[in-house]
């Protein structure tokens, strides 16, 4: 049977994607599986697309100005993996004990993407909750919301306090495994199962399900939505110029304004401001070692 013309349709929202192959959700709510006229998608979930059908398929157009976009690296490249996302929540745990540099990283990308960010401590149950805690307080200190949580011990607690904060919003959610990210995705999303199972049949197979990003609706009026995506340890910043690293992160960047020389790097110069803050005990000692981390890996 020969396939019907194709037909522009009101843009659309990707739900998920594997290579050129994306699921498009219509306003509707209908998920059709798309393919994109470049040889390499351009599209990440997140974006709205114009797009026409072809047959029972689609053919995706253009993509529609973002209002934010984030990436993933891995050793030989930088790859934008969600777009039009309003915050990011870090799901962290007391164990197993969490790298402090990726959270960092994750929280430097929001910053770069003018998006909010939030930090899940989960586990608060166990006895090494405490000093997990204790190495978030310099994140607590700029600002950003450290949540303490129990996702498996009190569920009903952690969703009474998770709604508000994902209300209203599409919340980006990375975690290291085992954190407890999945956990947190299948309470706050009824039918997560059943979304994916949506997504599969729209792609037409179960593979890469498990390691795509996902776009979950929370409500049935499509206003809240959760993100879940895999590979915490590739979050990208190298996309970031490495003299706007310090201002993006707001403990060493509100003292760079001090400093003597207007191209100061914050790591040896006369008249530092950062480094006097350092001294002084303003700047955690992590937080630095961090910054000269990643300052050493932007300008290689």
């Amino acid at each position: 049977m020969p396939s019907s013309p194709s037909s522009a349709e009101a843009p659309g929202r990707v739900v998920s994607g594997h290579g050129r192959h994306v699921v498009v959700e219509t306003a509707g709510g209908e998920r059709v599986l798309c393919h994109t006229r470049a040889k390499k998608s351009d599209c990440v979930v997140g974006d709205i697309v114009a797009w026409q059908r072809s047959g029972d398929e689609g053919v995706v157009d253009s993509v529609l100005p973002r209002r934010s976009l984030l990436h993933r690296q891995d050793a030989w490249k930088t790859k934008a993996f969600a777009a039009n996302i309003d915050q990011m929540l870090v799901v962290v745990a007391a164990e197993p004990v969490f790298s402090e540099s990726q959270l960092a990283r994750a929280l430097i990308a929001a910053e770069a993407a003018a998006i909010a960010a939030g930090i899940v401590l989960n586990k608060r149950d166990l006895p090494a909750f405490a000093a997990a805690e204790a190495r978030l307080a310099p994140y607590a200190t700029i600002g950003v919301d450290v949540v303490g949580l129990a996702l498996k011990k009190d569920p009903d607690e952690a969703r009474a306090r998770l709604a508000p904060l994902l209300a209203g919003r599409a919340t980006l959610v990375l975690g290291p495994s085992g954190a407890g990210k999945s956990t947190l995705v299948n309470l706050m999303v009824a039918d997560a199962s059943a979304q994916v199972g949506e997504i599969s049949q729209a792609l037409g197979t179960g593979r890469h399900t498990t390691t795509a990003t996902h776009w979950y609706w929370l409500d049935g009026d499509r206003q809240s939505a959760l993100v879940d995506s895999p590979g915490f340890q590739e979050f990208g910043v190298r996309q970031i110029a490495p003299e706007r690293l310090a201002a993006l992160m707001p403990d060493l960047g509100r003292h760079a304004g001090e400093c003597r020389f207007y191209n100061c790097s914050h790591l040896h110069e006369p008249g530092c401001g950062v480094l006097a803050a350092l001294e002084r005990g303003e700047i955690a000692d992590s937080r630095y070692r961090i910054y000269r981390e990643i300052l050493a890996e932007l300008k290689s």
